[in-house]
């Protein structure tokens, strides 16, 4: 680039060249002495002025275009205000071409030169350059901020509803088999369909550029249809009823520290610590409705009179999430355990009839995940990720008794998500994103909406 001022002169010098050259043509006309060479010369030299023309257009546009790369990346680098714009390249992109258009102007017919891409978006100072940088980052902000952390907000203030719908279905046989063939007895079939609203208020703090803080308060509705085939002993009579309950759900606080910034083959690396506290409405010692007993008084059928809105245990969690940008996508992933700890209830039995206090422990659980997300420009993206938690079986304790580990408690719950997200001002974001279960311990479905504002 460091001909091109030479080249930005030669435009003028051709130009002066005919100014100089056209006075004498016109003295030679008079004395009746034009010859048709000098009209060829005459000719050549516009079309040659022409072509210079075009190419110092050219060259201005590759200059302001190298000037805003250089800006863009010196504010990545220095993470910080605007640089001051290189001294050159305005230098050079302020020569201006009037002149030449006066001295000599084209023909008619000719093409006239293509005009600055200046005026079309390209930056020519430092906080265009700026802008286009910012705007060129968002959207991959917006994916860092849903898949680990964004530590150059101060404070993130965020607003999420999610639905939840959950439906399954169990076989249960009261009898036996006879010759290995033929059941003799009830088939009692079991549905349990429930549907869960989640309205999350989330604040999130970036102290400094490696550690942000976050604070999630839910607030949780539910409402559960329980079905039982078999009622009263016949197998065409189904029996149902329906249980709802709403109130704060378990408040979790977490810190995310960042271990490795991006750089080269390796990706942002950061460490998540959280801790959910039992907020929230606990599943034991709900009182239970008791709606049909067999001949042996045993209950055939009972539910809870109000759903829960918590687990009722603290719980600490411990992760590691990871995001990768290899334009125009984003790789992410996640992976970490959570750790339920033990604790004394009044009264664990379903039976409204007696109380049996306890302790219970949640089994582990373990979780993983991984996706892509792919930009399709400085506002929108689109991410596509797989989620799996494996829980291992509770285990409860009644007063006096040892630990018993409780059949059917372990889970497996994998999801298959796409999200979307858009930045709708430059504070507000808006996050999309619809859950697929993939096995019977997951959601039917979910579907989530938050909007985050950078304050």
């Amino acid at each position: 680039m460091r001909s091109t001022p030479t080249r930005a002169r030669r435009p003028l010098a051709i130009a002066l060249g005919l100014a100089l050259l056209c006075p004498a043509i016109g003295m030679a006309q008079d004395a009746g002495q034009i010859t048709a060479e000098d009209r060829a010369r005459m000719q050549q030299l516009l079309q040659e002025l022409q072509s210079l023309k075009q190419d110092y257009a050219q060259e201005v546009r590759r200059l302001r275009e190298l000037d805003m790369q250089i800006q863009a990346l010196q504010a990545r680098v220095a993470g910080v205000a605007p640089v001051i714009a290189p001294r050159d390249a305005p230098q050079v992109a302020a020569q201006p071409v009037v002149p030449v258009q006066q001295a000599a102007p084209p023909p008619a017919g000719t093409p006239a030169a293509p005009a600055s891409r200046g005026d079309e978006g390209y930056a020519s100072t430092a906080e265009d350059a700026q802008r286009a940088q910012e705007a060129e980052s968002r959207s991959v902000a917006d994916v860092k901020q849903q898949s680990t952390a964004l530590f150059n907000r101060r404070l993130t203030l965020e607003n999420g509803i999610s639905y939840n719908r959950y439906d399954r279905k169990q076989v249960t046989l009261n009898g036996f088999l006879a010759l290995d063939a033929i059941f003799l007895g009830n088939i009692a079939i079991e549905n349990v369909e429930s549907d869960t609203v989640n309205y999350n208020v989330a604040a999130r703090w970036g102290l400094s550029p490696r550690l942000s803080l976050n604070l999630d308060v839910p607030y949780i509705a539910r409402k559960t249809v329980y079905q039982k085939g078999g009622a009263g002993g016949a197998a065409a009579a189904i029996a149902q009823e329906e249980t709802d309950g709403a109130g704060l759900g378990d408040i979790s606080a977490s810190a995310n520290w960042k271990l490795f910034g991006e750089r080269g083959p390796w990706p942002e690396t950061v460490l998540n610590v959280g801790v959910t506290a039992p907020t929230g409405r606990e599943p034991y010692g709900i009182p239970w409705r008791v709606l049909e007993r067999d001949e042996d008084n045993f209950i055939r059928f009972a539910v809870p009179e109000e759903q829960p809105t918590g687990n009722g245990l603290w719980q600490a969690t411990l992760g590691l999430s990871a995001v990768k940008t290899t334009d125009p996508a984003i790789l992410f992933g996640n992976i970490g355990v959570v750790r339920s700890f033990a604790r004394d209830f009044d009264d664990l039995d379903n039976n409204p009839q007696t109380t049996n206090p306890g302790r219970v422990r949640l089994g582990d659980a373990y979780y993983f995940g991984a996706g892509v997300a792919f930009a399709f420009n400085e506002r929108t993206s689109l991410s596509i990720s797989f989620s799996d938690r494996l829980n291992a079986r509770a285990r409860t304790r009644y007063d006096g008794g040892d630990w018993l580990k409780l059949i059917g408690s372990d889970a497996n719950a994998a999801t298959m998500s796409l999200g979307v997200t858009h930045a709708m001002t430059p504070n507000a974001t808006f996050v999309g994103v619809l859950g697929i279960g993939l096995t019977p311990d997951a959601p039917d479905f979910n579907l989530t909406v938050k909007v985050p504002y950078a304050l």
